[in-house]
């Protein structure tokens, strides 16, 4: 695509706001937003004044928007329930999608989704923005290059011990399908799969708990109406590949623990091990190798670069960079970063620790 890539949102709450439309905004030479859709008009109408094109189109029925030939891709904003019909439909009408994560509350949901991508031969992406951080990029890439060795256990975290969302449907369990482990779970398992470079799951336990919906004191959000609470406070998995290989999974938004970690991640290879450190418990995040060098175990962490005077430089924010390398894919006819492939196992392992509760056994795969 030579032109400006015409994008659709539909979904103009709380992501939309914070992460998708400033972020499209700073790429305006190559993509504009031009319809804008959400189930409370006056949403639509807001978003269409501060990030759309002159004349931006707003609905209320994301079937119309899809109606408009001249939209290329759209954004799919909206809470996790609906991902899939719209996703569907917007293939059907030969739209690009960009979904926001996860992609389905439910492996059924998500098999739908790629059954329809696959189908249009458009692009599909999700957005775990959290792989575009700068330490997520080099742990990476040192995965990549063999430095840890064969990485046979890992814990992806997803800990806060007071920050239960107040706001939106996060409570609603119509609406998103689940509490923490869908929220944010679902970002450090996405980051510890793709350290891993291994999808192949053998089996899933899964522990959750609805034991912290009444203790409001204390969140960061402020208290919540208890009796509208209707998702898990916490789950927990353990989750065994073919290879042998162990991933532990810990998501909660309110635990009585002293340190919260979140979109972070453990890894413990044959020739070293490394940590991403982020979260409310940590001013910045962290990279932490360790290994042993000439036999005395060591500790590496990335360096934290100062400004150069009279220049304060500046590394866009993962938002901006996911943005960018997506609109890019589409311009250049590229693979995005996040494949759908690897964003529906994920989708499979949340799932089966839902159901390893529900039923009190491991689930196989």
């Amino acid at each position: 695509m030579s032109k400006k890539i015409k994008i659709g949102i539909i979904g103009c709450g709380g992501i939309a706001n914070q992460k998708h439309m400033p972020a499209l905004q700073k790429l305006a030479d190559d993509c504009e937003m031009v319809a804008f859709c959400d189930i409370i008009e006056s949403r639509a109408v807001k978003a269409a004044q501060e990030y759309g094109v002159e004349g931006a189109r707003v609905y209320t029925d994301y079937r119309d928007l899809l109606k408009e030939e001249e939209i290329d891709v759209v954004h799919v904003l909206t809470p996790n329930v609906s991902h899939s019909p719209i996703t569907v439909a917007a293939f059907e009408a030969g739209k690009h999608v960009m979904c926001e994560k996860p992609m389905a509350h439910s492996t059924e949901a998500a098999q739908k989704m790629m059954d329809a991508w696959r189908k249009s031969g458009k692009k599909f992406t999700i957005g775990y923005q959290n792989r575009f951080r700068n330490e997520v990029q080099t742990l990476y890439h040192s995965c990549r290059n063999g430095e840890l060795g064969d990485v046979y256990f890992a814990k992806a975290h997803a800990i806060r011990r007071r920050a239960v969302p107040t706001w939106g449907v996060f409570q609603d369990k119509e609406k998103q399908g689940g509490g923490p482990l869908i929220d944010i779970g679902t970002h450090a398992l996405d980051m510890t799969l793709w350290m891993m470079d291994n999808y192949e799951v053998d089996s899933v336990t899964g522990s959750v708990f609805y034991k912290m919906g009444d203790q409001v004191d204390g969140n960061l959000f402020g208290p919540w109406d208890p009796s509208t609470f209707e998702v898990e406070d916490s789950a927990f998995g353990f989750i065994k590949m073919k290879n042998g290989a162990t991933i532990f999974l810990e998501a909660s938004w309110v635990l009585n623990v002293v340190e919260s970690r979140e979109a972070s991640t453990t890894l413990c290879g044959t020739k070293a091990g490394a940590e991403i450190r982020s979260g409310m418990s940590y001013a910045k995040n962290e990279l932490i190798y360790n290994r042993v060098l000439h036999g005395t175990p060591t500790e590496e962490r990335n360096s934290a670069m100062g400004a150069v005077a009279y220049f304060e430089g500046s590394q866009a924010a993962e938002g901006i960079v996911e943005a960018r390398q997506w609109i890019n894919a589409l311009k250049n006819d590229t693979e995005p970063l996040v494949k759908p492939e690897q964003a529906f196992v994920v989708t499979q392992i949340l799932e089966a620790i839902y159901q390893s509760h529900a039923q009190g056994k491991e689930i196989k795969f």
